[in-house]
């Protein structure tokens, strides 16, 4: 694996949507596609011009090689990925819905949930500028808590940007307090407020910030309404006045993967060092193409409509309207 702006670790499945309407008890014909926070973030990244590596591990057999097939189809670096032959790759249903998408996860036993903290030695982190990954990881098994602890409490030259990405399932028998430990040792983190009242019983960018005031910045997704940004000065130690960009309105098909997007446009801004409003309108553009799609990684808007809503006034922002 050569130099990389980004290094996104966690794990990616493969993914069945269904490829008819109707009931999911009803459907006869899925679309087998592919799914994961990281692996999503990367292929964005990729997207957005950023060279990026995914790091994960895969069983030996047909999901897992159509997994590492389409994340390196993306434009990303897979040469990290391991290959487990005892252990499959592991599998979800996403019954797609403009309301919510639910999903059911097969994953017990994965391929990925036997990574552990001597994955670290292995990384590539030389040149790295960012590594990316999210609290899905820390779920997984009591080895893959063991290496997000480890990853975050390492000495680092790079970025460390951590998306909470709660998962009420995966922590039905785990503390989800670690999620708070591991936040607190990132640079960046990305949560959203439903997820942090459900999680921590405060909701408000202001109550977010006072349970978690580690991290330099602190991006509080608030779902149809926008992102706040809460970042700390690093001449004075103390936090900037909140910024506050409202989401676009957007005809949205099914809602799964806008987190992962949003977190990938942020991200490539922050890399080119944007200020906090590009920053985030740069994640609501990335966003609002996945929105508009039943896929986790679907078509970019026209790079014109990027442009210009980028370098559009407040109140441009907020007549646009993305169908």
């Amino acid at each position: 694996m050569g130099p990389v702006d980004v290094l996104c670790l966690g794990e990616s499945m493969a993914l069945f949507v269904p490829a008819e309407p109707g009931p999911p008890a009803e459907v006869r014909t899925w679309t087998r596609t592919v799914g994961g926070a990281e692996s999503n973030v990367a292929c964005h990244l990729a997207g957005l011009g950023r060279s990026s590596a995914w790091v994960s591990a895969v069983g030996d057999d047909a999901f897992g090689r159509a997994v590492v097939s389409f994340v390196a189809a993306h434009g990303v670096d897979v040469s990290g990925v391991l290959v487990d032959q005892d252990r499959p790759t592991g599998l979800y249903i996403k019954e797609s819905d403009a309301s919510g998408s639910p999903v059911r996860y097969y994953r017990r036993g994965s391929a990925a949930s036997g990574m552990g903290p001597s994955l670290l030695a292995t990384l590539p982190l030389g040149g790295v500028r960012l590594v990316h990954t999210s609290g899905i990881t820390a779920a997984l098994s009591d080895s893959c808590l063991a290496l997000m602890r480890a990853l975050l409490a390492a000495p680092r030259t790079h970025l460390l940007s951590f998306d909470v990405n709660w998962r009420p399932r995966l922590w039905a028998d785990r503390d989800p307090a670690v999620l708070r430990e591991l936040a607190a040792l990132a640079d960046i983190v990305l949560v959203g407020a439903d997820e942090a009242e459900a999680m921590w019983g405060v909701g408000g960018p202001a109550a977010i910030r006072a349970l978690l005031p580690e991290p330099a910045t602190l991006v509080v997704k608030q779902a149809e309404r926008g992102a706040t940004l809460i970042e700390r000065d690093p001449a004075t130690g103390t936090d900037r006045a909140e910024v506050f960009q409202p989401a676009l309105r957007v005809d949205v098909v099914e809602p799964v993967g806008a987190g992962d997007a949003f977190a990938a446009g942020y991200l490539a801004a922050t890399l080119a060092a944007a200020p906090p409003v590009r920053r985030l309108r740069s994640g609501h553009l990335r966003a609002a193409a996945v929105l508009r799609t039943h896929d986790d990684v679907g078509p970019p808007l026209l790079p014109d409509i990027v442009s210009l809503l980028l370098d559009a006034d407040e109140s441009e922002w907020a007549a646009a309207h993305i169908s």
